[in-house]
Formats: C-alpha cells, structure tokens, sequence
C-alpha cells in the first residue's frame, strides 16, 4: 500500500462479547438443533471496526461503553492486547456490557441477535472525541452519539449505517463516507440520492461500488476465499476503506484493497478477524 501519511482514527461505537454457535444448517422455527459447536469472541461493531482499522496501520482511539462486569475484559481484550487505545471506553456500574448471541451455517452465513447493554447507555454526554483524522461511527449506540461524533470537529467522517435504520439528514449532511449493503440503504431510502459525500454500496461477493452526487466514480470485486464466517466482514471493509482514502489512496484502489479486506476476514471464524496490512499487500501482489 502506497499511501501518504499514516492517519489518526477515533471509532466511536460498540463493543460486545460474541457467543457463536457453529451449525449445519439455520433451524427453522419451532425447530432444535443440538450439533452446535459454541465459542466465544470478542466483538461489536466498532470494536471490529477499531481493530481493523489498526491492523492496517492506523493509530486508533476506542470510544465505547461496557459493564462492570466479567465479559468487559472479555471484550476488550484483542484490542488491549494489540494496543489499540482504550484510554476512552468507559465502565458504567450497575450495566452489562452488550452480548451478542451469533449462529454460523456451515456455508458461512450468519444470524445475529444482540443485547446492547451499555451500548445503549452510551450518551452523547459521554463521548470526548480527540482530535484526529477521521472519524468511524455505526448505528449500535445511540442515534444522539452518532449525530455528535459526526458534528464535532473538522475530522473526515466515516458512518457505517448499520444495523439497517433510518438516519437523520442532519447526520447524512455531516457524512464524508457513507457505507451501506443493500437492506441497509433501503432503510435510508429517499435521503440516499440526495446525499452528497461518497456511498459505498456492498453486495457480498459481487462486491461493492463507490459513487459521488449519483455517478458511479469506483466499483471493485473481492478475490475469491475459502469462506468460513462472514461476521465482521462488513467492519473490516469499512475500516480498510477508511483508512485508504485517508492515508491518500485514490478512490478505485481504496475500494479494491477494501473488498480484499473483507474478503480475507471472512477465511477465520469471529468478528475480530480483519487482516493485517502486510496480508493484504502480498494479496495485491499475488493477484497483480
């Protein structure tokens, strides 16, 4: 990766502690399973996120709220030990911190459902956004908190719309990146044409597309992957996305090498199972 600076980036958002059932095959309802393999992983979107964006090279500040309970340490404890800054996640007493309850097929896909816990405690009041280059934000805390990590300060703003929900105009008019898939930019619906930063669309393994005011400037596919755990694939794309247009890449290069980020988290099972730098750029070579 060629790239002119090495940027500063706050990830303001989530952060729970994963229990993945590994299975066959999704029940249906009203039906048993009893093959599940169970593991436990840290994740949360914007702890993903963060971790994604560090691996790649970025310097990264965590803004997050957990409990004061065991599973906070849980959570934390990939990003403390690649030393991510966590000087900004706070613990809120008497509160757990979120649980998400993830089932794995044996294709790859995944069902998710998530406790927020502190998450959904995670006002505005609490959050102290230090100076930095960029800025990424979902939607697992409260709309208020996004709206003020997209309002304060001059920094470049990344918003990753997700879970699907609607989002303010005002937040969209503060948004430099947008990334949606395709239910989640439904969710925002008739705001989307007129928003005016760039939009980058996911589509899976038919990749994604990046646009500005409406015209397609961008559009990359991922390397074909032995695929294991489409978790965290959507953070890792985010981040690597992120990171590369504010490092200097242009827009079609930060787009590709963002498909192969996602593509590579999902070889390895969990959230927290973005690339490093150095694996992408031997990718990049690899495939010329």
């Amino acid at each position: 990766m060629t790239a002119e600076r090495t940027p500063s980036i706050a990830v303001v958002g989530s952060v729970n502690l994963d229990i993945v059932a590994r299975v066959q095959q999704f029940p249906v309802p009203g039906e048993t399973v009893t093959d599940a393999v169970v593991e436990r992983f840290p994740g949360g979107k914007g702890a993903n996120q963060a971790l994604a964006a560090h691996r790649l090279g970025a310097r990264v500040s965590m803004l997050a709220c957990v409990g004061d309970d065991p599973a906070a340490d849980e959570a934390l404890s990939v990003l403390r030990d690649e030393g991510v800054d966590l000087s900004g996640c706070q613990r809120l007493a008497g509160v757990s911190t979120g649980l998400a309850l993830i089932l794995v097929a044996a294709s790859g896909e995944n069902q998710i459902v998530v406790a927020p816990g502190a998450n959904a405690a995670f006002e505005p009041a609490r959050l102290a956004l230090p100076e930095v280059d960029a800025a990424i934000c979902q939607l697992e805390v409260p709309m208020a908190t996004v709206h003020r990590a997209a309002t304060a300060g001059r920094h470049f703003f990344c918003l990753n719309a997700a879970p699907a929900r609607a989002v303010p105009g005002e937040v969209l008019d503060h948004t430099d990146l947008l990334v949606v898939n395709e239910v989640e930019a439904a969710a925002i619906g008739d705001q989307l044409p007129g928003f005016r930063g760039l939009l980058a669309v996911t589509q899976g393994a038919r990749g994604a597309m990046l646009s500005r005011d409406g015209r397609e400037i961008a559009r990359a596919s991922p390397p074909a992957v032995e695929v294991v755990d489409t978790t965290g694939a959507g953070d890792a794309f985010t981040a690597a996305l992120t990171v590369a247009l504010v490092s200097g890449l242009d827009p079609q290069a930060a787009l590709a090498r963002a498909c192969a980020a996602g593509a590579l988290a999902t070889t390895r099972l969990g959230a927290q199972s973005s690339p490093l730098a150095a694996e992408l750029d031997h990718l990049g070579a690899t495939l010329g």
